[in-house]
């Protein structure tokens, strides 16, 4: 039995039939940029998370920069996120000017540390961009304390958080603005790239929609220089079709977390992934944490599973970050996690007969090795 990692195909088919009249509708009336779709599913969307504005836009990384600008962050402004995330979100950082400064993560859950983080505040700092990585929410609670007592705005990363809560909270409702991504392989994916920034601020949203927009809010009346990112109508179909469907989908996704708990829950050696205390995950991804991670991979792919590493190499020991000055030991916690974790096959689909088999590869090759212990306790 081979294993994928994730299964698209199963979840375009499972909403085939709704969206092929949606999209001839597109086709035959040429709604193809904005339009009733696109407003449609703002609106639901916006009501999913619980917060008065979704700006549809064209993918997660846009969506990320958009709301930075949305909120006041500027060039030659400091911005705090976790040194455990994918490039994009410090990407989004430089890409307006502003200066990425990195903060360590927490041992048991990988999101970002609030201490930490409040070590990194200095009078350059403008936002803290907490990354709700996995599928989780971070601790917003204390985030946005740090946050409220330096004036500083909170920009959430919600990219791999679609449907999940804190202390019965949407991630993307706790700060000044959210950015979530709809590459096809989030919970709630795109047929193509995707995003949206989140907000309760009429203000922002409006400023998003500009700069979206080539900063143009009226036709050639170009208020600020912007950008061209928009939703469209395709893209918005299939999401709506997916987002009816997302609940479900969660919660088959949380069905199968508890399956790998019971199958691997012993198994020698390995480390399985924890929730904060107050968190309702989604399980975007289930990542487990061994010493013998590329032994496990290899295992793993030779049996045909899929695996992934989310992810390698922190963010200040990339190539491109190389100009931040920050080597080896400057982030331990995301570091040594970098070294260790691997991402095992999650997707709403995934049934009971490939989490045996994918269980059945994982306990042979972690047999013999030191007891399997799960991530320290939170504090």
């Amino acid at each position: 039995m081979t294993v994928p990692f994730v299964d698209l195909a199963a979840q375009q088919a499972e909403i085939h039939d709704e969206i092929v009249p949606a999209v001839e509708e597109i086709l035959r009336t040429a709604a193809f940029v904005g339009g009733p779709a696109v407003a449609r599913f703002e609106r639901d969307y916006a009501a999913f998370v619980g917060v008065d504005h979704c700006v549809g836009v064209g993918n997660g990384t846009d969506a990320v920069e958009l709301a930075l600008r949305g909120v006041g962050v500027g060039p030659g402004d400091e911005v705090i996120l976790p040194a455990n995330t994918f490039i994009a979100t410090a990407e989004a950082v430089s890409r307006i000017g502003a200066v990425p400064v990195l903060a360590d993560v927490d041992p048991a859950s990988l999101l970002l540390d609030p201490d930490d983080a409040a070590r990194a505040v200095t009078d350059r700092t403008a936002a803290i961009v907490p990354v709700h990585l996995y599928g989780q929410t971070a601790p917003m609670e204390e985030i946005t304390a740090v946050a409220a007592a330096h004036g500083l705005a909170v920009v959430e990363d919600a990219a791999q958080s679609q449907g999940a809560l804190r202390s019965g909270r949407a991630a993307g409702s706790f700060g000044h603005a959210a950015a979530t991504s709809f590459y096809p392989g989030k919970n709630l994916g795109a047929a193509g790239d995707a995003g949206a920034v989140l907000t309760a601020d009429p203000a922002v949203a409006q400023r998003v929609r500009v700069l979206a927009a080539h900063g143009s809010a009226r036709r050639y009346e170009h208020e600020v220089i912007g950008l061209n990112s928009r939703l469209d109508a395709v893209q918005a179909v299939v999401l709506s079709a997916k987002l009816a469907r997302l609940e479900k989908w969660n919660r088959a996704r949380q069905d199968a977390a508890e399956r790998y708990a019971a199958l691997l829950g012993d198994a020698d050696g390995l480390e399985l992934p924890t929730s904060l205390p107050g968190n309702d995950d989604v399980w975007h991804l289930h990542v487990v944490r061994t010493d013998r991670r590329d032994e496990l991979a290899a295992a793993l792919a030779a049996a045909g599973i899929g695996t992934g590493i989310h992810y390698p190499t922190p963010i200040h020991l990339t190539p491109a970050y190389r100009g931040l000055g920050l080597g080896p030991g400057s982030y331990p916690v995301a570091e040594r996690a970098a070294r260790r974790i691997l991402s095992l096959p999650m997707f709403p689909h995934l049934t009971a007969e490939q989490q045996d088999r994918v269980a059945e590869v994982v306990r042979r090759v972690c047999a013999g090795t030191a007891g399997a212990r799960r991530a320290p306790a939170v504090r």
